[in-house]
């Protein structure tokens, strides 16, 4: 079996400095969209326990609305 080599460049490095991003880095820039647009809930383990899958809990909210 022949080696693979690479003939063209995919523009990706092992690694990267800071000073290679000219707009600079900012941690968490889109975690406030991210959080809005999510409709995931977390249940305290407590409450888990009493619920075995998604459907129980669907159809125990939808009783109280």
């Amino acid at each position: 079996m022949k080696k693979f080599k690479q003939t063209e460049k995919d523009g990706l490095r092992a690694e990267y400095k800071r000073s290679d991003f000219s707009g600079g880095l900012v941690r968490g820039k889109y975690a406030k969209r991210i959080h809005e647009s999510s409709n995931v809930v977390v249940l305290k383990p407590e409450v888990a326990k009493v619920f075995p899958n998604e459907d129980a809990v669907n159809k125990a909210l939808q009783s109280l609305v």
